[in-house]
């Protein structure tokens, strides 16, 4: 495939496709695979992964494998399998079927370790995993031989044919690949290829006490699999030696997979360490996994993130070489755009005062039309009871006003949104707070929205009416740490001290009566507030919502005042 003017430049993975392509490499096969580790759930970063491998198959009419790499069973639970699968499915994505598991290979993986062991190029080693790490030596410095590097093939099969059949504790012994020890790549200096873990496997039960290293697993699966392009982030280039060399062991004929890395995707105000995320859920500074504070997708779904904006955002990040940090902000300004088409608009107080319209009829009710979302012509219009007893912001009203408040104070006047201009006559305080329960105003009847009243004002507020109202319970969820770095710290200090004590608050608002059958999962902008979603503990009888984003960048604000 030729880029022309008019699409857009092809990142450097697609480069190298189109070359393979070209080139008619591997039969002009295009073979992606997205491996995730069955141990957590996905985070943002997995989802630039996933739009990725699966974009590129898609793009040059390729397949991509879901492969788990279930190598570890004492981390590995079959709820994180149904969750991953969920996932991206949530994104858009399908395997078409190709499910596969590091576990269905254990056995032609084992033969292979033994093919190692009869060519002299593995062994067992039984020293411990420090005496090991110690032994690699320095970057700079050559490494050690284990003493038991140079046993014969006989020995080396017998005691790893004991170490699979369980004749050994966990930690007793390993089998280390025998390259070089001198290597100033790490990785390559001996590394383990098998360890003991007598544990029960998620999918094959008791039948295996030893396992595979992802070293030795990885790359094995990509050729068993036929992948033509293993794609992966940075960190593992340096592996991509010993990538190499285990292939170079096992592979008959010219094929083989070929491995290229980009940059993982980093965001400011937030961690993405699978450690550090279940150091939160564990320690109980979140719910779970699917807090809508997380960068999990499940997080992100929850808190009312589309499919369609994380994939715009993977887009707009693009793919490249170098590690980058990508402001969070820009992330905000995706799904508010994405929301900004398809949300309903609602009118919702989450601070509540009290209006008297003194001269509106008590027991009246007259329905004001409004219009569902002025971006979608499709959308519609729908019907509020305008009573004499309405809510709004008590932020909205301010009895000693500074100046260019323009919103509702005595002898002030305001619109109401799609009802009437009014205007404060008086107000009713709490006798012992001194705070302001009640705003006694009048209506101009003239001023109806809708009715071609040329009057304006210099403001114009949302309501809802007190006497046909809901209540809900609306969570304002904000970022989950104080700093864009959260190892900012102070001398000895912990990330996690930079956790934000605001990143959720709970409040009890009024919402509009339309809002009566919200179901979980659905998107609606609050008019003036921002966009939320109907949380999945929501009832018929208890409406639940999540903050998803606010209208604007308020964070930039916060950071030009400091």
């Amino acid at each position: 495939m030729e880029n022309s003017e008019t699409t857009k430049p092809l990142n450097f993975i697609e480069e190298i496709v189109e070359q393979d392509l070209r080139n008619n490499k591997n039969g002009g096969r295009i073979h992606t695979r997205f491996p995730p580790e069955p141990n957590g759930c996905l985070h943002i970063g997995h989802a630039k992964a996933i739009c990725l491998s699966f974009g590129i198959a898609k793009k040059y009419n390729g397949k991509c494998n879901l492969r788990f790499d279930d190598t570890n069973p004492v981390t590995e639970d079959v709820e994180y399998v149904d969750s991953i699968k969920e996932d991206i499915h949530w994104l858009g994505f399908d395997w078409e079927g190709r499910e596969f598991y590091a576990s269905d290979y254990f056995e032609k993986l084992y033969e292979w370790a033994i093919k190692l062991i009869r060519k002299g190029k593995a062994y067992v080693d039984e020293t411990s995993a420090e005496e090991i790490s110690v032994s690699r030596g320095k970057p700079t410095q050559p490494g050690k031989e284990s003493p038991f590097r140079n046993r014969s093939v006989e020995e080396n099969l017998e005691l790893f044919t004991g170490m699979k059949d369980g004749k050994f504790p966990d930690g007793s012994k390993v089998l280390r690949a025998k390259i070089d020890m001198s290597s100033p790549n790490m990785h390559m200096r001996d590394p383990v290829l098998y360890r003991i873990k007598h544990a029960l496997h998620h999918r094959t039960g008791n039948k295996w006490c030893i396992y595979p290293m992802y070293d030795w697993a990885h790359g094995q699966s990509d050729y068993i699999e036929g992948i033509t392009h293993s794609l992966c982030t940075l960190e593992f280039e340096i592996h991509r030696p010993l990538y190499d060399w285990c292939l170079e062991q096992v592979a008959d004929g010219d094929y083989k997979p070929r491995q290229i890395e980009f940059a993982r995707l980093n965001l400011n105000y937030t961690v993405m360490s699978k450690r550090r995320l279940l150091q939160l859920v564990h320690e109980g500074y979140v719910e779970d996994w699917n807090d809508p504070r997380m960068p999990t997708i499940s997080g992100l779904r929850r808190r009312g993130y589309t499919p369609e904006s994380l994939r715009n955002f993977v887009d707009i990040v693009g793919i490249a070489k170098r590690e980058n940090v990508i402001d969070i902000a820009l992330l905000e300004h995706v799904v508010r755009d994405d929301l900004n088409k398809i949300a309903p608009r609602v009118m919702v107080v989450l601070n509540p005062v009290k209006v008297i319209i003194k001269n509106y009829p008590e027991g009246q009710t007259e329905w004001m039309k409004a219009e569902n979302n002025p971006e979608d012509e499709c959308a519609g219009t729908r019907e509020l009871p305008f009573t004499r007893e309405l809510y709004i912001e008590s932020d909205d009203f301010i009895e000693d006003p500074p100046k260019k408040f323009f919103r509702l104070s005595p002898g002030n006047e305001v619109r109401l949104k799609n009802a009437y201009i009014i205007k404060c006559t008086g107000i009713v305080k709490d006798a012992d707070t001194g705070v302001v329960k009640e705003i006694h105003c009048t209506c101009d009847p003239e001023t109806k929205s809708g009715t071609g009243n040329a009057r304006k004002v210099k403001a114009t507020i949302h309501w809802v009416s007190a006497e046909q109202v809901l209540d809900a319970e609306v969570r304002l969820y904000d970022r989950l740490f104080t700093k864009p770095d959260p190892d900012d710290t102070e001398v000895g200090g912990d990330w996690k001290s930079n956790l934000n004590p605001d990143s959720l608050k709970v409040v009890n608002a009024k919402v509009e009566v339309s809002l009566s059958k919200a179901v979980p999962g659905e998107h609606y902008q609050f008019q003036r507030i921002g966009y939320f979603c109907v949380d999945q503990d929501s009832q018929p009888d208890r409406l639940v919502f999540n903050r998803t984003v606010t209208l604007r960048d308020e964070w930039a604000k916060i950071s030009s005042k400091k």
